[in-house]
């Protein structure tokens, strides 16, 4: 029997969790009888009764479900990781737990699988969320695509199906501080997109901050481009090409009389902004050495504190 892996981390989902199975379950429905599913879920380290409701749901239907609780809140990629480490389906399909993507568009996802591509992408065609999330995560989507990935689908994406081929490259790569979309398009796999309305959350309150879609938007920018360190070399050359200029300016200026000396006010503005750029050079310098120094150290991206498998599974 043909098996589809659905990997769903979780994190204070509580409330969702048993809307959210009672869906996946009825998904079930448009599939024949050579297709079987297992649900890998992973609790990243909430702080609710989210592994309690994932217990439930393993002890419902043992044969079935994989649940994993990880010491932490490592980050939804690293969850994704652990669970990889669990998934022993023909293809892989990642979504979210608040129920905002779909679980119908499995099938959908799963018929151009059968066609040979290795990756599907639900694309976001619109969000239904506040007017300033929409705008930060637009924003950043656009950087993104302009800088970093130019084959990042416009609208961006969560869930996705891949093959187990792209599975057992992402489980061999190891990834860190790495975004799962993002790291999706960096490989290069063909793929097909399947435009969907993303919907509001009605159960709960999100937990993705802004600070965490910031981390998520330096990481990503980080791991893929070089633009903010060309950016500063750029900058660079242009503020020196202008100094040079200025002083030659200065230079025949006193020779010919034709300014004063200068006074403190001009030569503290240029100090300050010299000195600005200078800092925000550093920051982002520091921002790859950390990140070289953290894959340097080869720490784990998570660690598992307990998992529940079926009976007689050993993966």
């Amino acid at each position: 029997m043909l098996k589809i892996s659905v990997i769903i981390p979780c994190y204070f989902n509580e409330l969702n969790i048993p809307v959210t199975t009672k869906s996946l379950l009825d998904s079930e429905k448009l599939f024949g009888q050579d297709v079987g599913f297992e649900y890998i879920m992973v609790d990243d380290g909430s702080k609710d009764n989210t592994w309690g409701e994932l217990v439930k749901f393993q002890q419902e239907f043992p044969e079935k479900v994989k649940a994993i609780k990880l010491v932490r809140n490592f980050s939804s990629t690293s969850a994704v990781l652990a669970a990889l480490q669990y998934a022993t389906g023909a293809c892989n399909i990642v979504m979210a737990a608040d129920m905002q993507d779909p679980p119908e568009l499995i099938y959908t996802m799963y018929t151009h699988w059968l066609k040979g591509y290795k990756l599907v992408i639900a694309t976001r065609q619109g969000r239904d969320e506040p007017f300033l999330q929409r705008l930060f995560s637009n924003a950043t989507h656009k950087l993104a695509q302009k800088f970093a990935l130019e084959n990042l689908p416009s609208g961006g994406f969560d869930m996705c199906l891949f093959d187990r081929e792209v599975k057992d490259v992402l489980v061999e790569m190891n990834p860190k501080h790495s975004y799962l979309p993002y790291l999706l398009m960096w490989m290069g796999y063909d793929f097909v997109s399947i435009p969907y309305q993303r919907k509001k959350r009605e159960l709960g309150k999100s937990t993705y901050t802004l600070s965490k879609k910031i981390k998520t938007f330096i990481d990503s920018f980080v791991a893929f481009s070089y633009m903010p360190i060309r950016l500063i070399s750029i900058t660079g050359i242009v503020l020196g090409i202008l100094a040079f200029l200025f002083g030659a300016f200065l230079i025949l200026s006193k020779l010919t009389g034709f300014i004063p000396v200068a006074g403190w006010t001009s030569l503290m503005v240029i100090m300050l902004f010299v000195s600005s750029f200078q800092m925000i050079a550093l920051g982002i310098i520091g921002e790859y050495v950390w990140r070289g120094l953290e894959a340097s150290r080869n720490r784990p991206n998570f660690l598992v504190e307990k998992v529940i498998l079926p009976p007689g599974d050993e993966s």
